[in-house]
């Protein structure tokens, strides 16, 4: 099933819980696409832009040792955005994107390679993608996918909420 912001603020809304985001190479579209959707305060708790990486450390919390040992554009990194934004935030789920919109590649890994890490009351689940397109349309798809990853989260852990 692919969940839509609409979808996923009248979810997250009806369950009284809250959604953080962490960015990096979406640059704060992610939290633009669920604020586009009226009502979403009673679920958005707010988002951290952590394009540079010293801001993932500083801000976010992701450990140094983490991006030296795995690099900003890894699982781990993506991980440590998503638990760092739920803590930050106060937030039920943390939802972060980490990877590279191109058109240059970056730490080795070419225009497209993009980790989406969602971090919830019971687990952190990483998710790699492989897309196509030019800078914007892996920035769009990067958000379509990760408010998929989110909404599949929260399909799974529906039953222990609220």
């Amino acid at each position: 099933m692919t969940w839509d912001a609409r979808d996923l603020v009248a979810r997250m809304s009806s369950l009284g819980i809250t959604l953080a985001t962490a960015e990096s190479l979406t640059g704060g579209q992610l939290a633009a696409a669920v604020t586009a959707v009226p009502g979403a305060s009673a679920c958005f708790r707010g988002g951290v832009v952590a394009y540079a990486t010293p801001v993932k450390v500083s801000v976010l919390g992701v450990p140094a040792e983490v991006v030296e040992a795995y690099g900003a554009v890894s699982a781990e990194c993506a991980a440590a955005m998503a638990t760092g934004a739920r803590e930050l935030l106060g937030a039920t789920y943390g939802l972060a994107t980490t990877g590279v919109a191109g058109p240059d590649p970056q730490e080795g890994h070419p225009a497209g390679h993009v980790w989406i890490a969602c971090a919830g009351p019971r687990a952190v689940e990483t998710h790699l993608l492989a897309l196509d397109g030019d800078r914007a349309a892996i920035q769009a798809g990067s958000c379509r996918d990760a408010l998929s990853v989110l909404g599949a989260m929260l399909r799974r852990e529906d039953s222990g909420l609220g």
